[in-house]
Parts: C-alpha cells; sequence; structure tokens
C-alpha cells in the first residue's frame, strides 16, 4: 500500500470522526446525513482529482471505504426481514377489525399503480419535449457485452405470465424467504407474516388464557426488533458519507457529458414527479414541506446506497416515528413499495426509453393510441416487476417488447445508468412513503407518537 492511499485513508477516518464529534453534540439524523453526504462528495472529488476515475490507487482507497458502506447496507439488510415479519405480526395481532388489512393493501397498491401511471405521463412528455431519440447512441465494448446479456434476459422474461407471477408470491418455504433467496422473497415474507398474524389471532380468540402472554410476546420481539434498527440508523451518517465517496469518485465526466441531455431529462421528470407526491399528500393533510423534511434522511440512504430493500427499515421508521402512520401501514407500503409500482425504476425509466425508440419503428410517439397503450403496459407491468426483480432494465425488457419495440437502448445507456438510478430509487422509496401516507389518511388510521416510544 502507497504512502499515497495511506494518507487517503487517513482523511477518511477523519471524516468519520468529525461525523462522530458532531453526532456527539445531539445533531439531528438530517443534519448528519448532510455532514456525511458533503464531506463524502468532496472526498470522492479528492480521489478524481488526485488519483484519477479507474485508477489502482482510486480502486485500493475505495475497497477500505467499502467496508464502512457495504457494512452499513450489509446491516439494513439484516434487519430487513426480521423487521418485515416481525412488524406483520404485530400489526395483525394489534388489528381492531378483521377485514381492515384488505382495505390497507387495496388501497396501498391501488396507490403505488396511480402514481406509476403519472410517472409514465410525465416521462412520456419530457422525453418529447426534449427531444430525446436513440439515434446518435454509440456502442461501446460494455454497451455490446451488456446487449448481450440482455437478449438472453428478454427471453426470460418474455414467458413470465401473470399467474406465474402471482404463484411465486406464495412462501413455499418461509425459511428460504428470510434469506432473500428470491426476487419475491419479500412480498413473501409480508404474506408469512400476516398470515402467522391471523393464526395467532384465532389462538387469541380460541383459547383466552394465552392472549396476554402472546400479546406481551409478539410486543417485546417487537420492541426488540425496533431497538435494533435504531441502532444501525444510528450507522447512517457514516454509511452515507462511504456510499457518496464511491458514488462521485467513480463517475465518469465523459460519460455524463456525452448523455447529458438524458440525464437532465431524467432528473427534470423525476423532480416533477416529487413534486406531485407533495401535491398527493396535501390533499390528505399534510404538509409537503414537512413531510420531505421529515424524509430527507430516508430518501438521501436511498440515493446513495440505490436500493429500495436496504431502504425499508428506514422507510417504516420513518413513516411510524416521523408521519405518525401505523405499522401496519407503514410495513405494507414500505415492502410493497420495494417491489411493486416503483415510479422511478418501472415508470419514468421505461416510458422515456419507449418514446426515444418509438420513432425508428416509425411511430408517432404523441400518437394518442401509442400512449394511453405506453401508460397501461407500464403500470401493469410495474406489478409484475416483482415477479423478476432487477428494478429499471426488467422493466424496460417488459415494457418495450410489448409495445414492439427493440430493447438494445437500454444497453446503450450503461455508462450513466447508476448516476440516474440513484435518482430513480429515492424515487420509488417516496412513492413507497407517499402511498403509506395517503393510506394512513384516508382509512383514519394515524399512530400516536407515545405509542412509538413504548414499543
Amino acid at each position: 500500500m502507497s504512502l499515497s492511499v495511506i494518507a487517503a485513508l487517513a482523511i477518511f477516518i477523519g471524516i468519520l470522526a468529525v461525523i462522530f464529534h458532531q453526532q456527539s453534540k445531539t445533531n439531528t439524523l438530517s443534519r448528519l446525513v448532510l455532514i456525511g453526504l458533503v464531506l463524502g462528495s468532496l472526498f470522492g472529488f479528492g480521489l478524481q482529482f488526485t488519483f484519477g476515475e479507474g485508477q489502482p490507487n482510486t480502486q485500493q482507497v475505495l475497497s477500505w471505504v467499502a467496508i464502512a458502506g457495504n457494512g452499513y447496507v450489509g446491516l439494513l439488510k439484516m434487519v430487513v426481514m426480521p423487521l418485515v415479519l416481525v412488524s406483520m405480526i404485530s400489526a395483525v395481532v394489534r388489528l381492531d377489525k378483521n377485514g381492515s388489512l384488505g382495505k390497507i393493501s387495496t388501497l396501498t397498491i391501488g396507490v403505488l399503480l396511480f402514481t406509476t401511471a403519472i410517472a409514465a405521463l410525465i416521462g412520456i412528455f419530457i422525453a418529447q419535449a426534449f427531444g430525446l431519440t436513440s439515434a446518435g447512441l454509440t456502442e461501446g465494448s460494455r454497451e455490446v457485452a451488456r446487449m448481450a446479456a440482455l437478449t438472453t434476459k428478454a427471453s426470460t422474461v418474455a414467458n413470465l405470465t401473470i399467474p406465474q407471477m402471482l404463484v411465486s408470491f406464495i412462501p413455499t418455504n418461509p425459511f428460504a424467504d428470510l434469506t432473500g433467496a428470491r426476487s419475491t422473497s419479500i412480498i413473501a415474507v409480508v404474506i408469512f407474516g400476516v398470515l402467522v398474524g391471523i393464526a395467532t389471532r384465532k389462538v387469541m380468540i380460541e383459547k383466552q388464557e394465552l392472549e396476554a402472554p402472546i400479546r406481551s410476546f409478539v410486543e417485546s420481539v417487537q420492541a426488540i426488533v425496533m431497538r435494533l434498527v435504531k441502532m444501525v440508523m444510528a450507522l447512517t451518517p457514516y454509511g452515507i458519507a462511504a456510499l457518496m465517496t464511491k458514488v462521485v469518485a467513480t463517475s465518469s465526466a465523459n460519460d455524463i457529458l456525452k448523455l447529458l441531455g438524458f440525464i437532465v431529462a431524467s432528473y427534470l421528470a423525476i423532480a416533477i414527479m416529487f413534486l406531485v407526491h407533495g401535491l398527493l399528500v396535501s390533499f390528505v393533510g399534510v404538509s409537503p414541506k414537512a413531510y420531505f423534511t421529515k424524509i430527507w434522511p430516508v430518501l438521501t440512504f436511498a440515493f446513495s446506497s440505490r436500493s429500495s430493500a436496504a431502504t425499508i427499515p428506514l422507510n417504516v421508521e420513518a413513516q411510524i416515528t416521523k408521519l405518525n402512520v401505523p405499522p401496519a401501514i407503514a410495513n405494507l407500503a414500505a415492502s410493497f413499495g420495494a417491489t411493486i409500482g416503483q415510479n422511478g425504476c418501472a415508470g419514468i425509466y421505461p416510458a422515456m426509453l419507449a418514446v426515444m425508440v418509438a420513432p425508428t419503428m416509425g411511430i408517432n410517439p404523441l400518437d394518442a393510441h401509442f400512449i394511453m397503450s405506453l401508460v397501461a403496459i407500464v403500470t401493469i407491468s410495474s406489478f409484475g416487476i416483482a415477479g423478476v426483480g432487477g428494478g429499471a432494465t426488467f422493466a424496460a425488457l417488459i415494457v418495450l417488447p410489448a409495445m414492439g419495440l427493440p430493447v438494445t437502448i437500454a444497453a446503450l445507456l450503461i455508462s450513466i445508468e447508476p448516476l440516474i438510478d440513484m435518482a430513480r430509487t429515492a424515487l420509488n422509496v417516496s412513492g413507497a412513503m407517499t402511498a403509506g401516507t395517503i393510506t394512513s389518511r384516508l382509512l383514519k388510521q394515524v399512530h400516536q407518537p407515545d405509542v412509538v416510544t413504548q414499543q
């Protein structure tokens, strides 16, 4: 290890020390996350300026920085399944009405699909307004390799039917699903938790002498899991600093400039959709400014980690403690939102690609029939993506062939994929939290903060 690498690592350790010092002053999580975001970004720029993007010294530094970044993401993934399982069991046990869970699920999924349809419309018109086309996109070695991989995946996705997707939700082996073995594991664990909760309620009714110990046990286990989540959340500023270091240090300026139009258009579409989320929550009596202020740390982590699933613990905790969403709704919204109706990956992205490639097939992107068909397919496929996983890429593999369009355009954008995927993931998470907030207010179920502290 060279002296320059050691010096760079010493600087990064100093950054972590600064965050720790600020944390000891009892700063808010939002402020600590901002500090980590800024310091990590500056350090990433420093690595680019000093060593260069993709250079051995940069890679060596990032391999050590990844201990903090990937370690934090790993800890969050560790608590995802226990949190979802225990929270769903607890939520069902505490339900006042047997039928309310069906209303919660239906309304939550409905909001997710509705916002995805809006996202698709925004993607269509932004792509058209910017005049984006697939013409002029170059094919390098990475693009060719990606194209070959996508062709193989496209054949697999094409054979997937809606009935097969629905069957894949069934937790045939809940222990395997708790390890995240399948792309549908999160939904399978939700279903398993709901079934166990229903069985628990029936036992409590049939054997009333067991009601008190069962409630006590469920509440105790949930309190332990929630405490574990809070312990991991305390590491958020450190993880953000490490993740942003990698993002900035590995971003290619040439690739960004080459596809700047698509990047700007994508971010504008995503920004408009964030405004839509703010408008929607305002309809149910929630201040958009207060809403985004409260969920900002969660969106920042989603942005830097590019993982909706890893963000579930932060998502649930923020909904319950900051937005006063009941645990049942918060867990369903976060879990469904990580796999169904993703506004960024399944809404905006495939819609923009379809508009870009449509003229090459002699199709007018502004044709009313084309727009209605595209929005319908995007909305339906955003539900089906849960059956295959893979986010934006699989969304494109489902939507483009369904519209009779080639999938090769997805390969041509690989160089800027991570940069755009960060904002898409943040939008996905915002969509899930928006669904939870709207569902909570429409059903007039608001969680009381003092109950949270007891958990």
